[in-house]
């Protein structure tokens, strides 16, 4: 019986990753609802579900994928996976006005080049706290801060070491959860209501996981000007990291 459920689950991997993410936002939205009386939006706690099941599988079976290195489970690897997570970006751009766009303009470029060095310092910063002194490592650390992409990529072309270009993804994953259960928690104070102000968010922020989920827990509208501008960094990152801020980095260490 047993064997019959493993090969139907793995069967079927996609269709039932569906099926336990549904049931995880259905629950969250309960949870959401009647513990804490909407203050904390159903999509941030089902983002901590996640990563408590993602830990809770990662110990049982000990692998690196957390949830789906459970057999029964193993679809959510395609689901969550690259393919579908970049087809989702790239959809979020259909939902752009080109006007609500065009009003963020020279802000929105502002925003994007502070939230491109802004957390690259800040990186560096605790590299250098915790005992980094090499511009290599500091400057993959602090790249890794801007996203977790730009860290390895920058890793890679200045010669980081295994060990620290894996500091580097930790670090913009961090973030990217931070951004995640944070932004409808702060999402009144910053006033995220209207477009412009979304990219402005997005262009600070520069996570495009965590700006998407985190919008989308405050207001589904608004993901696609967030997104929009977030996910500039990634290119911009793995442009001036490498060159420019490397430079910077090891003149001064």
């Amino acid at each position: 019986m047993d064997t019959l459920l493993q090969k139907i689950a793995t069967d079927n991997g996609l269709i039932l990753s569906f099926a336990v993410i549904g049931l995880v936002v259905l629950c969250s939205g309960y949870i959401s609802r009647w513990l804490t009386m909407g203050r904390i939006q159903g999509s941030a706690i089902a983002i901590l579900i996640g990563l408590a099941l993602a830990y809770v599988g990662g110990r049982m079976t000990g692998g690196s994928k957390g949830l789906a290195d459970v057999t029964y489970f193993s679809g959510i690897a395609l689901m969550g996976g690259n393919m579908l997570r970049d087809f989702a970006i790239v959809a979020t751009a259909f939902e752009v006005h080109p006007a609500e766009a065009k009003r963020a303009g020279g802000i929105g470029a502002i925003a994007l080049l502070i939230g491109t060095v802004l957390p690259f310092v800040i990186g560096v910063s605790v590299a250098w706290a915790f005992g980094y002194r090499d511009a290599v490592s500091l400057t993959t650390i602090g790249a890794g801060a801007i996203t977790y992409i730009v860290g390895p990529v920058t890793g890679t072309a200045i010669g980081a070491t295994p060990e620290v270009i894996t500091l580097s993804i930790a670090a913009g994953v961090f973030k990217a959860i931070f951004v995640m259960v944070m932004t409808p928690m702060l999402a009144n104070f910053m006033r995220l209501k209207t477009p412009r102000s979304a990219m402005v968010f997005g262009g600070l922020a520069g996570t495009v996981s965590g700006v998407s989920a985190g919008l989308a827990a405050t207001d589904r509208k608004l993901v696609p000007y967030g997104a929009l501008v977030a996910t500039f960094h990634t290119g911009i990152g793995c442009l001036l990291a490498p060159s420019v801020l490397y430079f910077v980095v090891r003149a001064l260490v």
